[in-house]
């Protein structure tokens, strides 16, 4: 019996569903045994962050599971491979229809539990880092929200691909984890504004903001000349007071960013440039998904509550079958 999880307001139930149907030419289904939490999945439950045109408006960003069909032009994939995917909704269900070029196969070395912690976060980063502010080996990032689930992500690939990473973050455990992943310099934001100490980090090249609001305006007065501030989120307020002057003057710029609303080729594109240059690193060994804690899917509402309180260093994940 296929089963999904349905969001009606604040409720979240269990239960039966007719399925996604047949997956399309150029499609596969996968067999979901993993997805987990984003915060893309929080708004949407709230009502802030409703699914793209014909999307699923089942929650869920990324899952990993075994193919189950193929449609008649897929060629990568056959039924029973292990793999991890990118979506736009539907994660939370026991079975998901995805565009091929969204799908990967599991890295060499990872089980499908910690697969599951992969697509959306190194796409995330991956887009961000070296597609929207065309990072260059060497130039510095400011990362806020540093032991998030992305956070941990950009962390490790930055600090791979040669571009020195400070995070900051709201309790001194979390701190030390970024450290451990390769964050040279960090920020306890509890401790007041960030400006000096990334000042005296030597400043940086582009900042990676999920927060907004007055963050903004700091992440300014921090940006070397031809800086990029990342826009990525709104978790401190859609409103920002932008200095235009300084801007002006150090040839700033302010990039707003979003994965999910993006075109299937465009999510492709990001699927295969991470298959080249991000799946290598991570059979070796080299970087790693970091997963915070796994809870059964009838736990989602806990595991929802969890992440919302901000206790999470990593990815929280939610195990939908065996």
């Amino acid at each position: 019996m296929t089963k999904a999880i349905k969001a009606t307001g604040a409720n979240l139930s269990w239960e039966p569903w007719e399925g996604p149907g047949e997956p399309p030419a150029d499609h596969v289904e996968i067999d979901v045994v993993w997805t987990a939490i984003n915060r893309a999945d929080l708004m949407q439950r709230a009502g802030v962050y409703p699914p793209p045109p014909g999307a699923s408006d089942i929650l869920g960003l990324e899952v990993s599971g075994r193919i189950a069909s193929v449609g008649p032009d897929v060629t990568n994939f056959k039924p029973g491979d292990e793999v991890c995917a990118l979506l736009t909704g539907g994660g939370y269900a026991t079975r998901v229809i995805v565009p091929e070029v969204q799908v990967l196969p599991i890295p060499k070395g990872l089980t499908l539990e910690r697969a599951a912690a992969i697509p959306e976060v190194f796409a995330t980063a991956w887009l961000n880092l070296y597609h929207e502010a065309a990072l260059k080996p060497g130039e510095r990032v400011l990362l806020h929200a540093g032991a998030s689930g992305l956070g941990t992500a950009v962390i490790q690939l930055a600090t791979a691909f040669g571009n020195p990473v400070f995070a900051t973050a709201g309790d001194d455990d979390k701190l030390q984890t970024c450290r451990n992943l390769g964050a040279s310099g960090v920020w306890n934001r509890k401790d007041g504004s960030f400006i000096e100490a990334v000042r005296n980090w030597g400043g940086v090249d582009m900042v990676l903001d999920p927060v907004g609001g007055s963050y903004i305006a700091d992440d300014q007065k921090v940006l070397n000349v031809d800086g990029r501030i990342v826009l990525i989120g709104l978790m401190g307020g859609r409103m920002a007071e932008v200095d235009l002057g300084i801007m002006l003057v150090k040839r700033q710029r302010l990039i707003g960013s979003t994965l999910r609303s993006r075109t299937v080729e465009d999510k492709g594109e990001v699927m295969q440039a991470l298959h080249r240059h991000v799946w290598p690193l991570l059979s070796a060994g080299q970087i790693e998904p970091l997963v915070d804690s796994s809870w059964p899917i009838e736990q989602v509402e806990e595991a929802m509550a969890y992440v919302a309180e901000n206790k999470n260093t990593g990815k929280v994940l939610l195990k939908i079958s065996d």
